[in-house]
């Protein structure tokens, strides 16, 4: 049984190791969206996130197509990790309860 013991705390290591590289991955993109306004005819966007638990809008005014793109990419990128970090929390929790089990501390 120790094989299937280091089986898991080598996976429960690479499991750690990788909701470390989604959260770097996370910090790394922008923060927010983009939210499209139109005043008089112009289209001005903003910048909606939070900031110590408010909503606030920062104005970024006119933006080309590419940067509109770029902040809607993102944001596809940020929800897409953050599943795969949810996916991996669990894997961890899991882990973490089977390699804390009695039964298989009791095994040779």
């Amino acid at each position: 049984m120790p094989i299937l013991k280091n089986y898991l705390q080598e996976e429960l290591q690479n499991s750690l190791d990788l909701k470390r590289a989604y959260e770097n991955q996370i910090k790394a993109l922008p923060t927010g969206s983009l939210v499209p306004k139109k005043i008089k005819g112009h289209l001005y966007y903003y910048l909606v996130f939070r900031n110590e638990g408010r909503v606030v809008y920062a104005y970024k005014g006119k933006l080309s197509k590419d940067a509109v793109i770029m902040h809607r990419n993102a944001k596809e990128k940020r929800a897409r990790i953050r599943s795969l970090l949810l996916q991996t929390n669990q894997q961890i929790q899991f882990l973490q309860k089977v390699l804390h089990d009695r039964k298989l501390q009791s095994m040779p």
